[in-house]
């Protein structure tokens, strides 16, 4: 299939299979769900009465006293004791076969290309850090929220972007199934273009 370059005439072609695919929605949701829940960090931990210091020694002898028995100071009924059921360190993530995560994306990202919220370019065309030319480029395209990808991530068009709200910029390598649902548009290079091919391919 060819897919067209912004204003003007000239066509890119591109794999049927990468940008031309049916769109499956069960997965592309497993696909999100399972990005999200990797980025959980788990890092909550609680202390069991075994982990609380201290408590080795019996407060009181057991019988004769009149109050209730007890074996550790570090009980979880006592105050500064241990936790019933203490949260540990754990690891959220969903497991994902590397070939699900392929097919998930050719889908999302064919989706995208029948929605025509794919808008390809020759080239961005910003060459210095400054909001003013992002911004002018920005309005050519016709685009106030977007994902911009490039090949490779320039710290001049990073400069210039990150000032502009709803415009995220992102290197072709790491781009994420969250990142290219959540904005409107997706803005990305000749360049870029042929490196998402091959990594769908």
């Amino acid at each position: 299939m060819d897919i067209a370059i912004h204003n003007s005439k000239k066509k890119v072609s591109v794999s049927d299979d990468a940008f031309a695919a049916s769109f499956n929605e069960a997965l592309v949701h497993q696909l999100v769900v399972s990005y999200m829940a990797s980025a959980r960090a788990g890092t909550k931990a609680q202390k069991t009465r075994s982990q609380v210091s201290g408590g080795g020694a019996k407060p009181w002898r057991q019988k004769g006293t009149g109050r209730a028995r007890a074996g550790t100071i570090r009980s979880p009924l006592w105050r500064s004791g241990g936790v019933t059921f203490a949260a540990t360190p754990r690891d959220y993530g969903k497991k994902l076969n590397k070939k699900m995560y392929r097919v998930g994306m050719r889908s999302l990202v064919s989706e995208l290309v029948r929605q025509e919220r794919l808008v390809l370019i020759e080239k961005l065309g910003v060459t210095e850090p400054k909001t003013k030319q992002m911004q002018a480029r920005l309005n050519e395209l016709g685009v106030n929220n977007a994902l911009v990808l490039t090949d490779g991530l320039d710290s001049a068009v990073y400069l210039a972007a990150r000032n502009i709200p709803n415009i995220q910029v992102m290197d072709i390598a790491i781009v994420d199934p969250v990142s290219l649902i959540k904005q409107e548009k997706i803005v990305i290079d000749e360049a870029a273009l042929k490196k998402l091919e091959e990594r769908l391919s």
